[in-house]
């Protein structure tokens, strides 16, 4: 029995067999290689892929060159099948390399000396959650700017309707004594004059007026427009050879209060034979009626038959056209080619009054800041009204005119006599029962069913 820790006895001990022959020419004929020279890649060498699969760097660098459009951030990974691997997250292999940005420096995870778990990359707001401060200024941009943009504007049109209304001439028109109770809603008398301010010898000529230089002012038309508190306006024609007690005088034809005592003998005398008390004036003369309609490029009329007046200087085709400042104010003047006379004329001044209210108050001429200068100024040169009256309840005439022929009435005073002789010529004689009963619906705030 052997000894432990003795020796073997002397020649049992295993030696190790000495290299044979072969052995030593195969080790003497392997070259050295130069570390000067490099290493040249085999040709013939194929890669044993997928059994030996490419280094994660190597893998890296070609999905980076065929597919970096799809994520630049990312690298494509493959199973050792050679199939893309699934996007369950896995534990790190031993074959995992390291990915390095561009720089050559590995990515640290927290910070000097951690191991901690990637980070996060950021989204919208940050890691902490907060808005960035880039999008905060966009949003910002999206609402500020259109919010300026409605600002200029609007502070266009108020410059653009003060720059006209400062050119309306200002007129003391409402009386102060013996009116009639106030009823409901509001009243407005609307005068069209022959009067020739701010025409030159050449523009009165073109327009047919008789010159420049004719004194006093005679009303062509006069009506009444009604504002109910609810409903729909209501516009009533009065003749201008209307017969009707004119206060301080004797009877006479209604436009001869005008000529009489100008726009306040006027009121009077309208509220007078009407019973309805007036809370504003507006008159407007050859020129700025002339002018408003060039203004708004025409007012599309239609005629049931030719019309031609020497008087008013207008010679028209029957049918449908464009009526431009001259034709319009010839028009609506024209009463000796018309069969009904001044009954007539007053019937066409209301189509024609309500037609260009409508062009005027469009869109394109109320909410275009230099169309609206442009309109106002046209038609304050010839415009007046009383001094009591502001640029609002302007536009809320000129806005009722133009409801008229949407759903509002356009009427005409009832006449019993449209030729009743008088000292002053013929005039025209109101049925007195059916006018009073008008005029008392408007008081009431009632829509009127009286016809003439």
């Amino acid at each position: 029995m052997p000894v432990r820790g003795a020796a073997p006895p002397r020649g049992t001990e295993q030696r190790a067999p000495r290299p044979s022959s072969a052995d030593a020419d195969a080790t003497q004929a392997m070259p050295v290689r130069d570390p000067r020279r490099p290493v040249r890649p085999q040709q013939n060498a194929q890669a044993s892929y997928p059994q030996n699969p490419r280094p994660q760097h190597a893998r890296a660098a070609a999905a980076g060159a065929q597919g970096a459009r799809r994520d630049p951030d990312r690298t494509q990974q493959f199973q050792a099948g050679g199939a893309p691997a699934s996007d369950r997250p896995r534990r790190p292999g031993p074959d995992d390399t390291q990915r390095l940005p561009v720089g050559g420096r590995p990515v640290r995870s927290g910070g000097r000396g951690s191991s901690g778990p990637p980070p996060q990359r950021p989204g919208y707001g940050g890691g902490d959650g907060t808005p960035a401060p880039r999008r905060r200024r966009r949003w910002l941009k999206w609402v500020l700017v259109p919010l300026l943009i409605v600002a200029v504007w609007l502070g266009a049109l108020v410059w653009a309707a003060n720059s006209a209304w400062n050119n309306v001439t200002k007129v003391d028109a409402l009386p102060t004594s013996e009116r009639p109770a106030a009823g409901k809603g509001h009243n407005y008398v609307l005068v069209g004059s022959d009067s020739r301010a701010g025409l030159t010898s050449e523009e009165a000529k073109r327009l047919g007026t008789g010159g420049s230089g004719i004194e006093g002012q005679r009303t062509d038309s006069i009506m009444v427009l009604h504002l109910p508190d609810s409903g729909s306006p209501t516009l009533v024609s009065l003749p201008r050879d209307s017969w009707v007690e004119v206060p301080g005088h004797r009877k006479n034809k209604i436009n001869a209060s005008y000529s009489l005592g100008g726009p306040k003998l006027l009121i009077e005398t309208v509220e007078k034979a009407t019973n309805l008390r007036i809370d504003g004036y507006m008159e407007i003369g050859f020129g700025g009626f002339a002018n408003v309609v060039d203004a708004v490029g025409g007012v599309r009329m239609c005629l049931d038959k030719p019309m031609k007046d020497d008087k008013a200087h207008i010679d028209l085709p029957a049918g449908c056209q464009n009526l431009d400042g001259k034709n319009a104010l010839g028009y609506v003047r024209a009463r000796y080619s018309d069969p009904l006379g001044d009954l007539g004329r007053v019937k066409r001044q209301r189509e024609f009054l309500s037609a260009l209210m409508s062009k005027v108050s469009s869109p394109s001429n109320l909410l275009v800041p230099w169309n609206l200068k442009g309109v106002g100024e046209s038609g304050a040169q010839g415009l007046a009204v009383d001094k009591d009256m502001g640029p609002i309840t302007a536009l809320k005439v000129a806005w009722a005119l133009k409801n008229v022929t949407s759903g509002g009435q356009s009427v005409q005073v009832p006449v019993s006599n449209a030729a009743y002789p008088t000292y002053a010529g013929e005039a025209v004689l109101w049925d007195d029962t059916k006018a009073t009963a008008l005029f008392d619906a408007l008081r009431g705030d009632q829509s009127p069913n009286v016809h003439p």
